[in-house]
C-alpha cells in the first residue's frame, strides 16, 4: 500500500509545486504571519480535517482521524521567512521587499500539504491519528515551538516527525542521525564601562577597548581548557565594537557572541564561566562589565529508536534514494522541544541541482531548491507512518467497540 500512496503523492506534484511558489512569493517574517497559517488552515479545512488556528499565537494544527484505531502520530513543518532580499531571477521570486524564504519553509509547509492530501483521501486505510503541525517563527527565539507545545499540540501524541530541505546535499539523498543532531544556540551580549581619555594619556583611563581584548582571549579558553573535549562547544564573538577616532580611548566597549553545545551541563558551566571571567576581568581592569546571556533554542536530539527503524524503513521502500548517516553539527532547531516532550527524529532532505543554480547555503539571498524534494520530504512522512502501524501494509479490519 506504501507504493500506491507514492504514486498518489507523486501524480499531485504539481499541486504541491504551485502551493509551494505562491508562498515563496508571499513570504512572512516571524510572529507576523498571517496570510500563511490562512492559506493552510484553509487547505486542510478543504480537505475535511479538524483545524485548530492561533495555536501558540500563528500556528495552524490540523487533524486527520483514521477509521481504525490506532497510535496518534504528529508530523511537522515551519512556515516564517527571513529578513533578507530574494535575488534569484525565477518567475516566483518574493514580492516582499527585504523578506525571502531563503531557508526552505515553504517546502517544508507545502509538502506536509501534500501529504494531507493523498492521506485525506485515505481515511479508511488509516489506523489511528495524524496530527498535521505547521509552526510559525521556527527562526527567531523564542520560536513557536514552545508557544504551540504550551497550547496543547503535542496532547495524546505518541510520536512526532519533522524534516528539512538541505541544500549541501543533492537532491535523492536522505539524511539521518541517532542521538545529538543539532546543537543549543544562546547569545551573549557584554558591556564594558571604562574611563575614556587622550589616547597619549592612557594612564588616566579606564581602557574599555583593552578590557574588552583581554576578554575575547579568555572567553575562548572556557571552552579549551574546561570542557570535555569529547563534548561538542563552540564559542563565537561575532561583534566587538568600541571608539571611532584614532587617537581616543573610548568610554565604552561591547561584545557580543554565540555558544553552541549539546550537553546541558556544558551549556550552563559556559555561561557560569563567562560571568565570572567578567567579574575577574572587573577587578583586573576596573572598568564596569555587564553581561546579558540569553538562552536560546535547546540542543536537538534524536531519538534512536524512531531514528533507526525510519532510517531502515527508508532503506527498503525507497530504493532509488540514497539513504546515509548525517554528522551532527552546530546549527540550531526549535524543533528540538518537541523531542524534549515525545520521541521522534528530525531528518534531512537534499535540494542541491547544479542545473537548476540550486547550488546556494540556506540563509543566501540566491538560495533556491530542487523542487522533487517536497516528494521525497513527503514519501519519508508517509513512512514515519508506517513506522508507527498509521500506514500499514496489511488489510485493515474494523473494529466493533
Amino acid at each position: 500500500m506504501i507504493q500506491s500512496m507514492f504514486q498518489l503523492l507523486d501524480e499531485q506534484h504539481s499541486e504541491i509545486v504551485e502551493i509551494r511558489r505562491d508562498l515563496h512569493m508571499h513570504p512572512e517574517l516571524s510572529h507576523q504571519e498571517q496570510r500563511t497559517p490562512e492559506l493552510i488552515a484553509e487547505y486542510l479545512e478543504g480537505l475535511g480535517l479538524e483545524v485548530k488556528r492561533g495555536v501558540g499565537g500563528n500556528g495552524v494544527v490540523g487533524y486527520l482521524h483514521g477509521n481504525h484505531p490506532g497510535k496518534t502520530i504528529a508530523l511537522r513543518a515551519d512556515f516564517d521567512a527571513l529578513p533578507m532580499k530574494d535575488e534569484k531571477d525565477v518567475a516566483y521570486k518574493s514580492k516582499v521587499d527585504g523578506v525571502s524564504h531563503a531557508c526552505g519553509h515553504d517546502v517544508h509547509t507545502a509538502a506536509l500539504l501534500g501529504v494531507a492530501k493523498v492521506l485525506s483521501g485515505l481515511k479508511d486505510k488509516l489506523a489511528g491519528t495524524v496530527v498535521f503541525i505547521h509552526q510559525f517563527a521556527e527562526e527567531v527565539s523564542p520560536g513557536g515551538a514552545e508557544a504551540m507545545i504550551a497550547d496543547g499540540c503535542l496532547e495524546e501524541v505518541d510520536a512526532i516527525y519533522g524534516a528539512h530541505v538541505w541544500s549541501d546535499n543533492h537532491t535523492g539523498e536522505i539524511l539521518f542521525n541517532e542521538g545529538f543532531t543539532m546543537a543549543a544556540a544562546d547569545t551573549f551580549e557584554i558591556d564594558i564601562q571604562g574611563k575614556g581619555g587622550h589616547g597619549a594619556l592612557p594612564h588616566l583611563t579606564i581602557d574599555p577597548v583593552v578590557a574588552a581584548s583581554q576578554l575575547v582571549m579568555s572567553l575562548q579558553q572556557i571552552a579549551s581548557r574546561n570542557v570535555d573535549p569529547l563534548k561538542a562547544a563552540v564559542i563565537t564573538v561575532g561583534s566587538f565594537h568600541s571608539g571611532e577616532a584614532l587617537n581616543v580611548i573610548p568610554d565604552s566597549a561591547s561584545v557580543k557572541g554565540t555558544v553552541r553545545t549539546y550537553d546541558e551541563k556544558v551549556r550552563k558551566m559556559i555561561k557560569d564561566k563567562i560571568q565570572k571571567t567578567a567579574e575577574a576581568l572587573e577587578v583586573q581592569t576596573g572598568a564596569d562589565i555587564s553581561v546579558d546571556y540569553h538562552f536560546g533554542h535547546a540542543s536537538l536530539y534524536n531519538h534512536p529508536a524512531e531514528t533507526a527503524s525510519l532510517r531502515v524503513l527508508a532503506e527498503e521502500n525507497l530504493p532509488g534514494f540514497d539513504v546515509k548517516q548525517m554528522p551532527p553539527f552546530m546549527g540550531a532547531e526549535d524543533f528540538a522541544y518537541y523531542l524534549k516532550e515525545v520521541p521522534g527524529t528530525f531528518f534531512f532532505v537534499g535540494g542541491k541541482n547544479e542545473k537548476i543554480n540550486a547550488i546556494y547555503p540556506h540563509h543566501h539571498p540566491k538560495f533556491d531548491v530542487d523542487e522533487s524534494s517536497m516528494a521525497t520530504i513527503g514519501k519519508v512522512f508517509m513512512l514515519a507512518l508506517m513506522n508507527h502501524g498509521v500506514i500499514t501494509e496489511k488489510e485493515q479490519k474494523i473494529v466493533e467497540v
